[in-house]
Formats: C-alpha cells, sequence, structure tokens
C-alpha cells in the first residue's frame, strides 16, 4: 500500500503495476528522490583533533505531472519540504546535537569554525540546511541540474534514543501554493561513522608497522586515539608540512596552524582539517601547492600496507573487505546495490585495486567508473575495468545504458548527474550509487515499491505516466510499450526489422536479462491468456515457435 495525504486527511492508495491511486482516481503527480551517493561517510563523533569528512548528505528530488508526454517536470510553483521519518523500528533522528538521554551525537559545532572558518547554529549544514526534524525544510530547484535540492544536510547515524541507525529517514513532501499535497515519498540518507583508521593506528592495535617513533598516544577515547598517531606519523614523515605552507594556510582563512606541526596544532585547540593541504573534489577544496589530493595521497601510501588480519598487502586485495577496512563498512555494507548482493561483483571489479584508485594524476570523486563499461552491446559484465592494476574501463561498443559525456565537468562521465528518457535523472529510476534498485537494504527499496508495486528499477511506465505511452523505441533505453497494446502492435514492427529485438530478447530469440519481467504480467492473445511470472525471459518462444513462426 502507498499513503499520501491530500488536505488534511490521510488517504490509503493501492498500487498495482503503476501509479498511486487516490480513492480510485491515479494521482496527478508523481515524486521521486534520493540520496546523490548511496552513502555519506563522516568522521564519527568527534572533530576535536582533525577531520576528514564533516556531516553532509545531500537529498535530491524530482516532481513529475503524470499527464501529457511533454513539459513533465515541475520546477516552480510548488514548495517541496524534507522532515524526519521514523525507521522501520518506529525510532526518529531528528537532531545530530544531543540525544534524548544528553549524550552528544557528535562535536563538530564545538570545532566547526577552526575546521570550515565557518559559524554555524547547532544542527545547521555547512551549505545552511537544516537537519531532518518534524518541522519542514524546504528543498530549492537547481536549474542547472534540474532536480530539486537540500545539500549539506549534517545527519548523524544516532537514532535520538542513541541507537545506531545507519539509515535513518525522511519524508519528502511536495504541495501547491495553496499548500494541497501533491505528491509524498519515503528516502533514506544513509550516513556512516565507519571511516576508521584505529585497525592499524590505534594504540592497542598491536599494528607495529604503524607506530609513530614517538609511540603510541596511548588517549583513553578511541575516537581521538588513533587521530593523534596518525597526526604523529604525520609530523614524523612530513616536519615541515605546515612552517613550508603557512602563508596559503593563513591566506586561505587558516591562522591557528603551528609551525612546530599537526600534533601540536591540534592539541592547541586547533583540529586539523586534511582537505585544507590536500585538495579533494568531495570538499572542493584547492589544498596547499605540492600537496597531493587526498584521495591520491591516502591510497598511494596505503597500496602497499598488510591487512591486519590476512597479511595481504592491500593493493593485491581482490575482494570488499580490504576496502572496508577503512571505508563502510563491516557494518554498514555500503556496496549493497543490485551488484552489492552479487558476492562475485566486489569493489575493485569498478574501481580497479588501490594503487589504481591513487593514481597521480586521477581526478579523485569525478574519475569513477561508468554505466556503459558493464552494460554494453546486449550483455551485462561483471567487471568494469579490464586490468584492476590499472583501473583501465572496458571501452563501450554503444550508449545504449551509457552514462552522459562531459556530466558534470569536461572529460568526466558520472551517473549521479546524469540524465536519461525524459531528462529524468539515472538515480530517480535506478536508485542511488552503491545501492542501485533493488538494494539489500529494505530502506532503499522503499520507494520504488510504493511508486510501482514492486522493488526494483522504477520501469512501470504508468509510475509517471497516467496512460501507458505508445511508442516502438522512444522508451527508457530505446524501450518499447509494455502491455496489452503491444501483444498486437509487435508484430508489424518486428517484421520490418526483426534484428532491433535482439538486443533484449537474444540473438536466439529466447530472451535474456533484458528481457525479463518486473512482476508477474497476463496478456490476451489470440490462442488465450498468457501468464508470466516475476523474472521470466520474454523470448519469442513464449507465443510462437520462434521470431518467423506462427
Amino acid at each position: 500500500m502507498a499513503t499520501t495525504t491530500e488536505g488534511d486527511s490521510e488517504v490509503v492508495g493501492d498500487v498495482s503495476g503503476g501509479g498511486t491511486t487516490w480513492n480510485g482516481t491515479v494521482a496527478d503527480y508523481t515524486l521521486l528522490a534520493w540520496n546523490d551517493l548511496g552513502m555519506h561517510c563522516m568522521d564519527g563523533k568527534d572533530f576535536s583533533v582533525f577531520s576528514i569528512l564533516p556531516p553532509y548528505n545531500n537529498l535530491n528530488a524530482q516532481l513529475i505531472k503524470r499527464a501529457g508526454t511533454s513539459d513533465k517536470h515541475v520546477t516552480g510553483g510548488v514548495t517541496i519540504t524534507y522532515t524526519a521519518a521514523p525507521s522501520l523500528d518506529g525510532k526518529y533522528n531528528t537532531t545530530s546535537v544531543y540525544t534524548d538521554s544528553n549524550d552528544l551525537k557528535t562535536n563538530f559545532w564545538d570545532y566547526v569554525g577552526a575546521l570550515f572558518n565557518a559559524t554555524l547554529a547547532p544542527d545547521t549544514g555547512l551549505t545552511g540546511n537544516h537537519t531532518p526534524e518534524l518541522t519542514g525544510h524546504t528543498l530549492s530547484y537547481n536549474a542547472a541540474e534540474q532536480w530539486w535540492e537540500a545539500t549539506g544536510l549534517p545527519i548523524t547515524p544516532y537514532n535520538d534514543d542513541g541507537s545506531k541507525n545507519y539509515y535513518p529517514m525522511v519524508d519528502v513532501t511536495a504541495k501547491d501554493a495553496s499548500g494541497n499535497v501533491l505528491a509524498t515519498t519515503k528516502v533514506v540518507l544513509p550516513v556512516s561513522d565507519e571511516m576508521d583508521c584505529r585497525a592499524c593506528h590505534g594504540s592497542t592495535s598491536g599494528y607495529t608497522a604503524a607506530m609513530p617513533n614517538a609511540g603510541w598516544a596511548n588517549d583513553a577515547d578511541p575516537e581521538k586515539d588513533y587521530k593523534w598517531n596518525i597526526l604523529r606519523l604525520h609530523d614524523q614523515e612530513h616536519p615541515t608540512a605546515v612552517s613550508a605552507h603557512q602563508s596559503e594556510l593563513q591566506a586561505a582563512g587558516y591562522n591557528g596552524y603551528d609551525s612546530a606541526g599537526l600534533e601540536a596544532t591540534a592539541q592547541n585547540n586547533n583540529p586539523v582539517l586534511c582537505a585544507t593541504c590536500h585538495s579533494t573534489n568531495a570538499l572542493g577544496t584547492a589544498g596547499v601547492s605540492g600537496t597531493k589530493p587526498l584521495t591520491e595521497a591516502l591510497h598511494s601510501l596505503h597500496a602497499g600496507v598488510k591487512d591486519p588480519v590476512n597479511g595481504l598487502s592491500l593493493n593485491s586485495s581482490t575482494n570488499r573487505d580490504a576496502c572496508y577496512r577503512c571505508h563502510p563498512g563491516a557494518a554498514t555494507k555500503c556496496l549493497r546495490g543490485a551488484m552489492g548482493k552479487q558476492s562475485n561483483i566486489q569493489c575493485q571489479s569498478c574501481h580497479g585495486s588501490m594503487s589504481a584508485v591513487g593514481t597521480h594524476g586521477r581526478n579523485g570523486w569525478l574519475e569513477e567508473p561508468n554505466c556503459q563499461a558493464c552494460h554494453q552491446d546486449g550483455k551485462r559484465y561483471e567487471t568494469a575495468v579490464t586490468d584492476m592494476q590499472t583501473g583501465t574501463l572496458r571501452a563501450a561498443l554503444d550508449t545504449r545504458f551509457a552514462t552522459n559525456q562531459n556530466t558534470p565537468a569536461s572529460g568526466v562521465s558520472l551517473y549521479r548527474f546524469s540524465t536519461g528518457h525524459g531528462d529524468m535523472q539515472c538515480s530517480a529510476c535506478h536508485g542511488s550509487t552503491h545501492a542501485i534498485y533493488p538494494s539489500a537494504h529494505t530502506e532503499d527499496n522503499l520507494q520504488s515499491i510504493a511508486v510501482q508495486g514492486h522493488e526494483g528499477t522504477i520501469a512501470e511506465c504508468t509510475a509517471c505516466h497516467d496512460t501507458m505511452p505508445r511508442t516502438t523505441a522512444e522508451g527508457p533505453h530505446g524501450m518499447h510499450s509494455v502491455g496489452q497494446y503491444w501483444v498486437s502492435a509487435h508484430e508489424g514492427v518486428a517484421e520490418r526489422n526483426r534484428s532491433q529485438c535482439t538486443v533484449c530478447h537474444g540473438s536466439d530469440y529466447r530472451g535474456s536479462f533484458l528481457s525479463k519481467t518486473f512482476s508477474a504480467r497476463s496478456f490476451s492473445t489470440e490462442w488465450g491468456t498468457k501468464t508470466f511470472a516475476a523474472g521470466h525471459a520474454v523470448s519469442c518462444y513464449d507465443c510462437h515457435n520462434g521470431p518467423g513462426g506462427d
């Protein structure tokens, strides 16, 4: 069942392979929302020593008029808001400062001035947006990207009762100028604090290869302890890192860095922001001269490090365990979407080895694997790279399932900025990066189920159209209409150009993964009713004796 509200009354609608119905009438609008990355990372509770990433989550949405086939995007004249929603266990996350028991969720706001030269009220993020709470906060329209957005939401992985929750949820609501609800949806804003280095850098890790010459810090707070050890190592390996760049740091507004080094800087109650010196596209910082970008510095440095669990170098690992040593993670399972659910597809399958990710000159966060490296020529590969150590992507033979070129910048092609059918964002229909529909986590799938009645890619035409469009090749990725109309219409199309059918139905016309049904379907034919179970690979042999048969 899908629930929405109209005026002050709650209306429960039935979803049956198409748009949500209100009191038997199909809704006029469809609202789709998504988190841009599938998982955002933050440093955890403590920001007093150093920071790599602040609490910063992005919520995007598109509001679609279901009537007609043109001018379907709603770009103004409405108000779209987000509010905290209960997770599946009924618990809320409505603040990022204190729990109901007055325990600290994070001290980020105590140190945001030193870290980001910003003055922010608690629960306000770096772009001015508020942590989701029971009061609604608005999204703004980004005309360049053709989406509604609320960026930099400072959400943490703790419910208000203090319990851990990597998948807090929000309700997104669109209202017209009179305050009437047009559409609603519920999505997750995943956030993880598992970006943790204590497995090697903790004073009690026993990993002597990471011990600073000055000895372990042995801080009683485990969240601070490994950070002190890292700063000591950095000072040991780069003793002039601060003194050699004081003028650049001060020109950027950072006057609290101690020329004695990073540990001294943090001891002076001035935490270190790694991105101050190391440029990163994650935060949009330029860094200082002669310093490696943060992605390159971290991955190239650790490529030769031995995993404390299995003794293998992180660069030689061929599974996600090596990446989960620092990235989320052991608990959050960041790679949880359709690809991550298959154990044979690993982080390295798309990104290459750790040394490939840390290659000098690679543009971190922008040079990423694209869809067409795996989805091409009617095939679906399980590796995007042809060489794990160089990270070289497979050349694309066609662009049917391709990301957009030069998006969002010249020379790059990112899924999370690409659009497809009807200028819909790819993420709106397929889900967020690393959480591609269907996901291993129920929370990720709630929206697609509500919109079309089943999990998986939002592929039912009537999710965004009030009637089934009639087309031969103008659907998503060149798709034809699906439904009773096509039962009779496909015959003439196939007779004129049978080879075009092989793209999805296979070279032998016996079906492929591209012709599988997303849900159970029944059609009337001249031979009676034909029923297909969900997941059936539709072929010419289902109703005919092959493509040329009767």
